[in-house]
C-alpha cells in the first residue's frame, strides 16, 4: 500500500485511515466507536488537520533545535579526539628527566604508596626525546612533533585521574560520567542541552573505522530521548554513499520521497492520537525519519573529503583517523554542535608488551591534529570550537610485570594527559602535574568529573543544572561531583 500513489487527496485519506484502522487491535470499545454515528467524519477531520498543518509541523523548532545555554558560553562546538587505548603521558607531553637517572631501579618509594600498582617495581625511561615548543616553551615527544608546533595553542592538564584502571570502566567514565552503562554520554548531554545549529546533519556524530571497546553505550543517549544518540558513522569509507547506507535517492525523486514522509507521519501521528501520546519512541521515530531524509540533500556534501583540494588532503594524510578529523573539521564549519573521533576500534594505544609501538600509532595521530587545529585556527573557527584530546587513562612510569613482557608499560589511572584547545582555553598554558616520575597527580588533580564540569562550562552550562528526570530522581552528566577548573579557562 506505501508503494502506491494516491490519486486525490480523498484517497489518500481513505488509505490512511484505512492503514491505521487495519494495524490497530480492535477492541469493544473500538468497535462501539465504530458503530456510532460521525466516526468517519472525525477520522477525516482529523486527518485534514494533519495535512494541512505538514508545513508549518515541518518548520516548528524539533527536539535539536539550536537551544541558549544557562549563560554566555566561550565555545559553540566540541571536536573530541579519544586516544582510546591508554596513552602514556611520560612519553608523550609529561617528560621526567628523573626517569633516566632512576632507570633500571625499583620504585620501592612508590611502592608504598600505591601497592600493587607500582609492583614491577623497576623504573622505565622513556625511549622517546623531549623538546621544547614554541613560545611557551613546552616540552613534546618526539612522538608528536606536528602537535609541538601547534604546543602555543593548547592547554595541558598533566594531573588527570579516574577510578578504575580497566578499558570499559574508565571509557565509560570518560565518555558518560559513570563507570557503568545506563547513563548518556557527554555528547548526548550537550545535545540535549543545546540542541545543533544544523537541522539537516545529526546534532552528534561519532567517527571510529570499526567500534571500540565497550562500542555503542559510550554514544549512546540511554534515558534522554533517543534523538540525542551519537550517529556512528565508519570513517574507513571515503566515499559518503558508502559511508552512510541508502543515501543514493537518484531511483526516486525528492518530491516523491518527500510526499512518502509525509504520509508516513500522518499515519503515526493518527496512531498517537489513538493511544492518547506519550509514546516517546514512536515520537523519536518520526523525528529520525524527518532527520534521514534531510540529510540526503546535505550528508554527501558535508562528507565529502575530496571535494577538499590535494594540499589538505595531504596535511591530514590518508589514514582513518586523518579522514575522521577532516570530516569532524567538515561537520563543525555546518553547525553539528559535538563530533568524536576515536583513534582506531579496539584498544590501539594499550602497548603492555612494548611501548615502542607508540611511535607507529603517533605517526597518524600526529599530523591530523595539528592540521585539524591548524586549519580550525585559519578558518577563524578555533575560539568558537573546543577540541578535546584525551585518553581513558595513562600508562605507569615502571616495567609492565609478569610474562616475557620486556618493555611495555600497564594501566595507569592516577596521573595522566588530556589536550585542550581553543573555545575559551588558556593557550600555552599547563595545569597541575604528575610527582617527579609520572606516578600519580601530585599537584591540582583533575578528576574526569571535573573536566566534563568545565566542558560545559565553557559551552555556557552550568553542570549542576542540566538535568534531566528519570526513575525518581534527577540525573547529570557529573552525578553529584565535579568542579570547574576555572584556571584553564582565558
Amino acid at each position: 500500500m506505501l508503494n502506491s500513489t494516491p490519486a486525490d487527496g480523498e484517497a489518500e485519506t481513505e488509505m490512511t485511515q484505512q492503514f491505521v484502522n487495519d494495524a490497530l487491535p480492535v477492541t469493544r470499545r473500538h468497535a462501539l466507536s465504530r458503530l456510532g454515528a460521525g466516526f468517519g467524519t472525525v477520522g477525516l477531520a482529523s486527518l485534514l488537520q494533519l495535512t494541512a498543518a505538514g508545513e508549518s509541523r515541518r518548520s516548528r523548532p524539533g527536539p535539536l533545535a539550536a537551544k541558549v545555554g544557562h549563560f554566555p558560553g566561550k565555545a559553540k562546538q566540541v571536536i573530541f579526539l579519544l586516544m582510546n587505548g591508554g596513552i602514556s603521558q611520560v612519553d608523550t607531553f609529561d617528560r621526567k628527566p628523573l626517569l633516566d637517572k632512576l632507570h633500571g631501579k625499583t620504585a620501592q618509594r612508590q611502592q608504598k604508596r600505591f601497592g600493587q600498582l607500582a609492583e614491577a617495581g623497576m623504573l622505565l625511561r622513556s625511549p622517546f626525546q623531549f623538546r621544547q615548543y614554541g613560545e611557551s616553551g613546552v616540552e613534546v615527544s618526539e612522538l608528536f612533533p606536528h602537535v609541538g608546533q601547534c604546543i602555543d595553542d593548547v592547554c595541558l592538564i598533566r594531573s588527570m585521574v579516574t577510578d578504575i584502571p580497566n578499558h570499559e570502566p574508565a571509557l565509560m567514565m570518560l565518555n558518560n560520567g559513570h563507570n557503568q552503562q545506563s547513563r548518556p554520554c557527554l555528547g548526548s548531554w550537550i545535545t540535549y542541552g543545546l540542541g545543533t545549529e544544523n537541522q539537516n546533519l545529526p546534532g552528534f556524530v561519532v567517527l571510529c573505522p570499526g567500534v571500540p571497546v565497550m562500542g555503542p553505550p559510550l554514544w549512546n543517549s540511554a534515558f534522554l530521548p533517543a534523538v540525542h544518540q551519537g550517529t556512528h558513522l565508519p570513517n574507513q569509507e571515503r566515499d559518503p554513499r558508502k559511508l552512510i547506507p541508502n543515501l543514493d535517492t537518484s531511483r526516486i525523486s525528492p518530491a516523491k520521497q518527500r510526499h512518502l514522509v509525509d504520509w508516513l507521519e500522518e499515519i503515526n501521528r493518527l496512531h498517537l492520537e489513538k493511544q492518547g501520546g506519550g509514546a516517546d519512541e514512536l515520537e523519536t521515530t518520526i523525528q529520525t525519519m524527518e532527520m534521514a531524509f534531510r540529510m540526503q540533500t546535505e550528508a554527501p556534501d558535508a562528507f565529502d573529503i575530496r571535494q577538499e583540494t590535494a594540499v589538505t588532503r595531504e596535511r591530514y594524510g590518508d589514514g582513518d583517523f586523518g579522514r575522521g578529523c577532516l570530516m569532524a573539521r567538515r561537520l563543525i564549519e555546518r553547525g553539528v554542535r559535538v563530533v568524536q573521533v576515536y583513534f582506531d576500534e579496539g584498544n590501539p594505544w594499550d602497548h603492555h608488551e612494548d611501548i615502542m609501538g607508540h611511535r607507529i600509532l603517533a605517526r597518524r595521530a600526529d599530523r591530523p591534529i595539528a592540521a585539524l587545529l591548524g586549519d580550525l585556527k585559519a578558518r577563524g573557527l578555533l575560539d568558537e570550537t573546543l577540541v578535546v584530546v584525551g585518553t581513558e587513562f595513562g600508562r605507569t612510569p615502571v616495567l609492565q610485570a609478569g610474562g616475557a613482557i620486556s618493555n611495555g608499560r600497564d594501566h595507569n589511572p592516577r596521573g595522566f594527559t588530556t589536550l585542550l584547545a581553543g573555545g575559551g582555553v588558556k593557550p600555552g598554558y599547563i595545569h597541575g602535574a604528575t610527582d617527579e616520575i609520572g606516578f600519580f597527580a601530585d599537584r591540582d588533580p583533575v578528576h574526569v568529573h571535573d573536566l566534563h564540569a568545565t566542558i560545559l562550562h565553557l559551552l555556557g552550562i552550568d553542570h549542576e543544572r542540566l538535568t534531566y528526570h528519570y526513575s525518581g530522581r534527577d540525573f547529570r552528566l557529573t552525578d553529584v561531583y565535579g568542579q570547574v577548573v576555572e584556571e584553564v579557562i582565558a
